[in-house]
């Protein structure tokens, strides 16, 4: 079945013709990015667009959103006065599933654990025109480059990992719900055009080195903001050289380099993949504009001209790497990991390694990594730790299965998990005999900072391909290095495990009994969407209230975050996830892994109106509840990784006013604007200092709030003194109206009404 098919023929239709005027209104050789963003703008430009400064107007082609994030989008869009959401539109349930024993027990759990939520979903998707996934089915990005991406699209999905379906030539952004609202409900879509950073890739993977080794090396260049408001585009034979699904785990893991997103230009492997997808009509139909769907060649002969940086990697000469702990830029090529291992004192022994994700689940993945189980088998060694494999979709699924891969993973121990997020976002019920004991664990997935896997803090969590994974999963030693170490196997023989082999693409092609999709129904106005009113899973929304028109005066700190601030610490997933549709409930978790400055504790803040220390959460209400707002203080970066939109809906809930940081993460910035929420930054970075924990907070300049104008924070010390800040901000005019009007949401429904 192919998805969107006259969709996609109307926009090859119209792509060469908007491509042509766009070179000609810049008045020179166009990027790949550049052809996609200029012919998906939303209004016919009468200029060009200055990258990093200039606000644009997009019409996406599509939203994809998963279950945990689909809860509180649809939510809103409810509320805004469509019938039916204006572009294609789908939801994911891949977020809800905990892994705990394997994939038919975890799967039937999920299923009787979440019917509430699975039924909300499932009823209005049904009602509002959007295709529903089922739980089962795939992670969402799986799914779409499995069966929605094409090459010259753009998308825009509530998961900061949207960027997958680069793979296949996309644009693909990460967003919050309230954005997705926007372009569902047939609004333009507003983002800051972005910067371009160009990847050349030269030579050939071979041996060990695989695509995953492409992004964190560039994690270690970029590390985790250097790819903040740009695009990555990656070009250069070596681009060329890899799988589509290889091109969709780059793109997939360059969120963590806070990438808007990152794009392949179409080629060959493309064309290769969406015809084994089932999509020949769509690689037909690219394969008539292919030069529209690249780079110009004058950006090929001199790159530096047409991207704001260019970082070129060779992949003759490029290593394995592993990235962490804690951190996903932290980059160690293979050489030198032990070293690492060993000078900072990590646990050198591994308890767990973990195959699969969104971002690693392709055929080419499973079966890398299934020969080197296999060898296993052959050279008589054993695993020497636990071993998860999880699928990234059911046709995944099912064809490694057909093809014997599961079989094999099973020999040496393997746990299959069900198709789904699991580990890879905390949802893992993790059997470890004392959760505070140091210890490593290395996955293939994406993200790696503190408590993201399994919620311990002792945990040391490690990046790698998925053939590196298994390698360590066999030695069971982080200090092993296969591409040189021999290990003893039960012969008591000394071995070495050769290079992993693997294919791109099926054999005997993909193969799904059923896929786990329900369309919607063509008139959903009879459809009933139930939310009970003592749900606690669920809740329906009431609009923020609006700006009263005043400055804030008298404001509390509620913290003042110290250090790494990411949206995991700013409302946690893991046994979370389950409160995603109800507001109120899941702002119970709000900054409870946040740092306090002031006692380097987590969860523990100064309730001013007591003197005690106490939970954030509760802090927050006490304060809401006297009528008193709060501020939240934070440092470099804050609000990286995940889209949540949780993490900027529960301080609004709670009463927070502004958040003032030394600098944001892009998406968590938009989503604090798009709830109506000050996002501010320091104009000097070290009056971050200057904030004390018992400090009266002002914000002054609100009447006068404009675009590019500063806003100052007054200082109100407990001795009498005060300190003037001032702070920037990139509110435009339009996110200025959504603040006064106490959301966006507030004025999408005004629109509408009228």
């Amino acid at each position: 079945m192919v998805f969107d098919l006259d969709l996609i023929k109307k926009l090859y239709g119209a792509l060469p013709s908007k491509v042509d005027a766009a070179r000609k209104l810049v008045g020179k050789p166009l990027t790949l990015a550049e052809k996609i963003l200029y012919s998906h703008l939303f209004e016919t430009p009468a200029r060009a667009y200055e990258r990093g400064k200039d606000y644009v107007d997009f019409a996406p082609d599509r939203v994809a959103m998963q279950d945990a994030t689909a809860q509180m989008a649809l939510l809103q869009f409810m509320t805004c006065g469509r019938d039916k959401v204006a572009v294609p539109s789908t939801v994911h349930c891949d977020h809800l599933i905990q892994a705990k024993t394997g994939a038919n027990a975890d799967l039937a759990t999920a299923l009787d654990v979440n019917k509430e939520v699975y039924d909300f979903l499932a009823s209005i998707s049904n009602k509002y025109g959007i295709g529903f996934w089922k739980a089962g089915a795939g992670i969402i990005h799986q799914v779409v480059i499995e069966n929605y991406a094409f090459p010259g699209g753009m998308m825009i999905g509530t998961d900061s990992h949207t960027p997958n379906a680069g793979g296949l030539g996309m644009v693909a952004i990460g967003v919050g719900g309230a954005d997705a609202v926007d372009v569902m409900a047939g609004l333009p879509w507003e983002l800051k055009m972005p910067k371009l950073i160009g990847v050349k890739l030269t030579g050939k993977l071979s041996g060990w080195t695989s695509a995953k080794d492409v992004i964190l090396k560039v994690a270690g260049i970029l590390t985790v903001k250097g790819g903040t408001g740009a695009i990555v585009e990656y070009f250069g034979e070596g681009a060329d050289s890899l799988s589509a699904t290889g091109k969709g785990t780059i793109c997939n893991m360059g969120a963590e380099i806070g990438a808007t997103c990152s794009v392949f230009a179409y080629d060959e492997k493309m064309a290769a993949y969406l015809k084994a997808t089932g999509r020949e009509e769509v690689a037909a139909l690219a394969d008539g504009i292919k030069d529209y769907l690249r780079p110009d060649k004058e950006v090929y002969a001199d790159p530096k001209k047409y991207y704001d940086q260019v970082i070129e990697i060779n992949l003759n000469e490029l290593e394995p790497h592993v990235n962490g702990p804690f951190t996903p830029d932290l980059a160690w090529p293979i050489s030198k990991f032990a070293e690492a291992v060993k000078a900072n004192n990590w646990p050198e022994r591994l308890e767990v390694a973990l195959i699969g994700s969104c971002t690693n689940s392709s055929y080419e993945d499973i079966s890398r990594s299934a020969s080197l189980a296999q060898q296993a088998i052959d050279k008589n060694l054993k695993t020497k730790a636990e071993f998860t494999i999880t699928p990234g979709s059911e046709q995944v699924r099912f064809t490694i299965e057909k093809d014997g891969f599961l079989k094999t993973f099973d020999k040496i121990g393997g746990v299959v998990l069900a198709n789904a997020c699991g580990p890879c976002i905390g949802q893992w019920a993790r059997h470890i005999d004392d959760p505070n004991r140091k210890n490593s664990i290395i996955t293939s997935f994406n993200r790696n900072f503190a408590k993201r896997n399994d919620g311990l803090a002792s945990t040391h969590a490690f990046v790698a391909s998925p053939e590196i994974v298994t390698a360590f999963a066999i030695a069971g030693d982080l200090t092993f290095n296969p591409l040189k170490d021999k290990l003893k196997n039960e012969k008591g023989e000394d071995v070495m495990l050769d290079e992993p082999t693997g294919v791109e693409l099926p054999p005997k092609g993909f193969s799904v009994d059923d896929p786990g999709y329900q369309a919607p129904a063509k008139d959903g106005s009879g459809v009933q969407v139930v939310v009970k009113s003592d749900s606690q899973r669920l809740q329906l929304l009431a609009p923020f209230a609006a700006w009263e028109g005043t400055d804030l005066k008298g404001l509390r700190l509620l913290i003042k975050a110290k250090g790494k601030c990411t949206t995991d610490h700013i409302s946690m997933a893991g046994p979370w996830l389950k409160f995603r549709g109800h507001l109120d409930n899941i702002s119970n978790n709000m900054l409870i892994g946040a740092v306090n400055f002031y006692n380097d504790k987590t969860d523990s803040v100064k309730n001013e109106l007591t003197g005690e220390y106490g939970p954030v959460p509760a802090t927050a209400r006490a304060y809401k509840a006297k009528g008193i707002g709060s501020v939240v203080v934070g440092d470099e970066n804050y609000g990286e990784g995940s889209s949540r939109e949780h993490a900027a809906m529960e301080p609004r809930h709670l009463g927070v006013r502004a958040i003032v940081v030394r600098s944001f993460a892009r998406i968590h910035e938009t989503n604090l604007k798009k709830q109506g929420m000050l996002a501010l930054t320091f104009v000097n970075k070290e009056d971050y200092d200057k904030v004390l924990e018992d400090d009266s907070i002002d914000i002054v300049g609100l009447d006068s709030f404009a675009p590019g104008k500063p806003l100052t924070m007054v200082l109100n010390h407990r001795n009498g003194s005060k300190d003037e800040i001032s702070l920037n901000h990139t509110y435009n005019e339009q996110q200025i109206g959504w603040f006064k009007a106490g959301g966006a949401l507030n004025v999408i429904r005004s629109q509408f009404a009228k």
